[in-house]
């Protein structure tokens, strides 16, 4: 029962099962783990593939020989357990060089060495088969305004993303580029920090249609905002190139916990949001073991995001089929043809019709939506007490 299968196109990155739990308080308490490693025991657990920074693979002063030895016995690892690279992106924030921004640093110096080894960040993917680009501009923000630079910055940085967007065309590559928005940390203010900025932004881009978003839950829950609705608002939009799965506790550090630890309700919404939506691409989970577990602990945790994923999306089926919940769906909303055709698609004509129409405003004011109901039956489905027959049935 909700065993993964790669064509559930769930992705972790190396930097999440490899993470040692160390934090900026501890150091590591488990030891590191070789790439090919990871894709061996990933592909155990039934995942479609593998994501990684640059140097997750590739120190970053190998030479060139050592780089294409690594890169060599990597892909070699991938082919035999039959997994993928759907995505890769460059380590921009590590470094001491960074300290200040990559595409948004002050020194000219800086930003040009950002963009040589996004580059060459861009070659490694491509050569793995990579067809998105995630840009996660964890140094790109301040702790001090008085720098006077925030219009520079995002000139900077669409400066930036205009040339890298047209070297991967030059190369060949055919990237779709993912922004990834965050609010805070490891800065105090990071540059387009909500899914609504970030699509704002990529509208000034010279090449828009190749920029989407790559939106992550514990981003906006960890700034009480609500993520579902970001999705959302991304999908509307044309621009969910990728999605990233963990979960938060609203206010905290970034915690990237287990998918579905914490805010189990908002990731069954989520679920059922890219499932009905048709979104097709990676599932992908930047989270990681939490800092007590052993190697142990570190495969429990990979399975269980899979497979709370799994339970969540035939959860959002049953859903779908409880004739209760249905109905109080159909109750919810009131539909009115004339209304529609009128409301939609202005005119001379419907508008004056409409500010003709008579409206019983206490009435429209009286009614109960029942609201209460439906989400106490979804709170039921989801402790399990609804639909447990047909979810066995289903899975026998």
């Amino acid at each position: 029962m909700y065993q993964p299968q790669p064509s559930d196109k769930f992705t972790f990155g190396l930097w999440t099962v490899g993470a040692t739990g160390r934090d900026p308080f501890g150091e590591p308490t488990r030891p590191p783990l070789s790439a090919p490693y990871i894709v061996e025991k990933l592909a155990q657990l039934g995942a479609y593939g593998v994501n990684l920074h640059d140097n997750d693979l590739v120190p970053i002063d190998a030479g060139a020989g050592e780089r294409d030895r690594i890169v060599r016995e990597f892909q070699q690892t991938l082919g035999d357990h039959g997994l993928v690279v759907p995505m890769a992106t460059t380590n921009l924030f590590t470094d001491p060089a960074f300290k200040d921004g990559a595409f948004t640093s002050a020194d000219a110096r800086v930003r040009a060495y950002a963009l040589q080894k996004t580059m060459r960040s861009m070659d490694l993917g491509h050569e793995l088969g990579a067809q998105t680009y995630v840009f996660w501009g964890g140094r790109e923000g301040t702790e001090v305004d008085a720098s006077g630079k925030l219009l520079d910055s995002i000139g900077w940085f669409r400066d930036s993303l205009n040339f890298l967007a047209e070297y991967s065309q030059s190369q060949g590559y055919g990237y779709r580029f993912a922004l990834e928005p965050k609010p805070n940390e490891p800065r105090g203010d990071i540059f387009f920090p909500t899914a609504g900025s970030m699509l704002g932004f990529i509208a000034t881009l010279d090449q828009s249609e190749l920029f989407g978003v790559n939106p992550e839950f514990a981003h906006d829950t960890m700034a009480g905002l609500n993520f579902t609705h970001a999705v959302a608002q991304i999908i509307d939009a044309g621009k969910l190139f990728h999605v990233d799965l963990n979960d938060q506790k609203m206010g905290r550090f970034d915690q990237d916990l287990r998918f579905g630890a914490e805010n189990i309700k908002s990731a069954f919404f989520l679920v059922k949001l890219l499932e009905d939506s048709g979104y097709d691409g990676p599932r992908h989970f930047d989270a990681h073991a939490l800092r007590t577990e052993d190697e142990v602990g570190v495969w429990a945790f990979a399975r269980g995001c899979m497979r709370t994923y799994l339970i969540l999306k035939d959860k959002a089926r049953q859903f779908d089929e409880d004739p209760e919940i249905q109905a109080a769906l159909q109750a919810y909303r009131v539909e009115d043809k004339e209304l529609s055709e009128l409301t939609r698609g202005f005119t001379p004509e419907k508008a004056r019709t409409l500010k003709e129409r008579a409206f019983d405003r206490v009435a429209l004011g009286q009614r109960g939506p029942g609201l209460e109901q439906l989400d106490q039956l979804t709170v039921e489905l989801l402790l399990g007490v609804r639909g447990n027959s047909v979810s066995s049935e289903a899975h026998a």
